[in-house]
């Protein structure tokens, strides 16, 4: 406990000196107070789309639900991380150019923008203000499940991650935020190996060898696919985290922000070696775990978010402790990237578009009022905890899934996608309120597993809202070909 408590006081006193060390850059506008004014290095780049990117889903989440469905959720994470990559190297550069080139601060006016309609700017704004508060509460469970684990009681640790939120990111905006995600990314990654590591000499510990360990987890059938990971459940656990790179705000964001070209291959670079190895570290650590309660080490745990608490009781004090503060890293560095991002959207959308001249003064009050308001209905939610970091993550990205279809067609032709403004907003609002109405009818846990004609919730969503989209282009394609045939002025074709 003592242990902890010490690497606590260490990890946040420099963390705030980090943040309060930020401020040499100067934040004098919303461009620099959100996105750095586009002056992010390679190395900052890619930690903190990394830090954003990984959050207490791995070291709580993923460890739990490869302990308790066995190597499927390998499967799951790297689809994901194969999808992120593929959708970073088609389309960063011509992102982080169009953002130079317009101006553009939030993802929601990136889409007001390219749509050329305000009412879909703010619409998008809302949506990311509603879906993200579960994916943020998920973060702020994982810090409380650490102190609940440390028996020093889970609402102390929700209301600590939430006043840490807070101050980093008010001091500075984005520069705290992404200096203090390059010091958690690092001392998320050592924690991830030492805790690998210290699974690894548990076996021996106990008069084990490697082939108990593979014996073990085979015995359960964690070494190939469970039923658990049926067809449809990973389709449901999948087809949201394919598109998690356009969809979600905080990652759409951090593609505005690299310096130059080569800050931008920097990110791509960094992100791919630091995700493979952080995936391939919690995911083996999970198998191992398992196989410790197989081999009668630990007993079965049942909550699979306490797989990673429990199996750190055995460790010795030092490394529990840093392990614990890492889950902590985790979750503030994604939580608190959301909760910018966000919060530019509310700002640029719902402010700084209705006011002819804000002050910096009125400027920073607006926005701290609404980074305290998210943090705060975030916590009531991670307080009332209605179900697992992992499906509170994926339950918000089905909600942004009807962002996918409208953010690529926008990507791949910007030129032509203010045509297509009315199918977008009618796409957005469609396919929202389906998962929207789904989570509130069978709750976080159970709306995303559901199926319909053997499909699950994420597939109808994407399947709906890029219908939409595709009838309003071959309507307008028809409308144009209709004019240019009945067009007696116009060239021969």
């Amino acid at each position: 406990m003592s242990s902890f408590i010490i690497l606590l006081i260490t990890y946040i006193t420099v963390g705030t000196l980090i943040a309060l060390i930020s401020r040499r850059y100067g934040v004098k506008s919303s461009r620099e107070y959100f996105v750095a004014n586009y002056r992010l290095g390679g190395f900052l780049s890619s930690m903190t789309y990394a830090a954003t990117t990984y959050s207490a889903f791995m070291m709580v989440g993923l460890v739990g639900l490869t302990y308790s469905t066995g190597v499927g959720a390998l499967g799951f994470e790297l689809a994901y991380f194969i999808a992120t990559l593929s959708l970073l190297t088609t389309f960063s550069r011509k992102v982080w150019l169009m953002a130079r080139e317009r101006g553009w601060v939030s993802p929601s006016e990136m889409l007001s923008d390219l749509y050329n309609s305000k009412l879909l700017g703010s619409l998008t704004a809302v949506i990311y203000f509603i879906a993200l508060i579960p994916y943020i509460s998920a973060q702020l469970i994982g810090v409380g499940a650490v102190f609940e684990g440390l028996g020093m009681g889970y609402l102390v640790g929700v209301v600590l991650g939430a006043v840490l939120l807070i101050l980093w990111i008010v001091i500075a905006g984005i520069w705290s935020v992404a200096t203090t995600d390059a010091y958690q990314g690092i001392w998320m990654i050592g924690a991830s190996v030492l805790f690998l590591c210290y699974l690894i000499s548990l076996v021996p510990t106990y008069g084990y060898g490697i082939k108990d360990v593979l014996k073990a987890v085979d015995s359960v059938g964690a070494t190939g696919i469970t039923p658990f990971w049926s067809p449809s459940t990973f389709l449901a656990y999948t087809l949201p985290w394919l598109f998690f790179a356009v969809t979600n705000p905080q990652v759409v964001q951090r593609l505005y922000m690299p310096a130059d070209e080569r800050a931008i291959k920097s990110l791509i670079t960094y992100f791919s070696l630091y995700g493979l190895t952080y995936t391939l570290i919690v995911v083996t650590a999970g198998l191992i775990a398992r196989s410790l309660t197989e081999l009668g080490v630990v007993p079965l745990i049942i909550n699979r978010d306490l797989v990673t608490p429990t199996l750190l009781k055995l460790a010795d004090p030092i490394s529990s402790a840093f392990i614990y503060v890492s889950i902590i890293a985790a979750a503030l560095s994604t939580a608190n990237s959301i909760i910018l991002t966000v919060t530019s959207s509310i700002i640029r959308d719902f402010y700084e578009s209705r006011v002819r001249s804000a002050s910096p003064t009125k400027l920073l009050t607006a926005t701290s009022i609404t980074i305290i308001t998210l943090t705060a209905l975030s916590s009531i939610i991670a307080y009332l905890r209605p179900s697992f970091i992992v499906e509170m993550s994926v339950i918000s990205s089905v909600i942004l899934l009807p962002l996918a279809p409208i953010t690529l067609i926008a990507w791949i032709n910007h030129r032509e996608a203010r045509k297509l403004r009315y199918g977008a907003i009618a796409s957005l609002i469609i396919g929202t309120s389906i998962s929207m109405l789904a989570a509130t009818s069978y709750g976080p846990a159970k709306s995303f597993l559901i199926t319909f004609y053997g499909l699950p919730l994420s597939a109808w969503v994407l399947i709906t809202s890029s219908l939409i989209m595709l009838v309003n282009y071959l309507t307008n394609a028809v409308s144009i070909k209709y004019v240019l045939g009945r067009c007696t002025i116009c060239p021969e074709r």
